[in-house]
């Protein structure tokens, strides 16, 4: 993913608006190889939980038309991990079945140190970790 230095931190400031829960967004991007982040937007999650996160599917289809309309592709789902290293856990892997090709954005949070991001791809049950190029806006 590249990722506007900007974009990266509008996202880390939503995880840490609620650090004790995990938060959640998607990430559009411009059409077309390599994948450059367009837009970050904030979603609920509707678990209001420390152990999952889960995007209501109205306001996740809401999202994809966002991000359509915009002349992006949904490129990414972000969401934070309040309690352990930013790697997918069995949940992220089962939901990503779903979302083939769609890259997986992780925060961690775990221990109070400094916000950890780590951007995967998830296919079939494999988990691939991406490079995160941050780029000029």
């Amino acid at each position: 993913m590249n990722i506007s230095a900007e974009l990266l931190s509008e996202l880390i400031e939503h995880v840490l608006e609620d650090p004790r829960n995990e938060v959640c967004g998607v990430v559009a991007v411009e059409p077309g190889p390599p994948a450059r982040a367009a837009r970050v937007y904030r979603a609920v999650n509707v678990h209001a939980s420390p152990l999952k996160f889960e995007i209501d599917p109205k306001e996740l289809l809401e999202l994809w038309n966002a991000c359509q309309q915009d002349g992006c592709e949904l490129g990414a789902i972000y969401h934070s991990h309040v309690r352990s290293p930013p790697y997918p856990s069995q949940t992220d892997v089962n939901f990503a079945a779903n979302w083939p090709g769609v890259e997986w954005i992780i925060v961690g949070l775990a221990d109070g140190e400094q916000p950890q991001v780590r951007t995967y791809q998830i296919e079939h049950g494999d988990i691939t970790e991406l490079p995160i190029a941050e780029t000029a806006m």
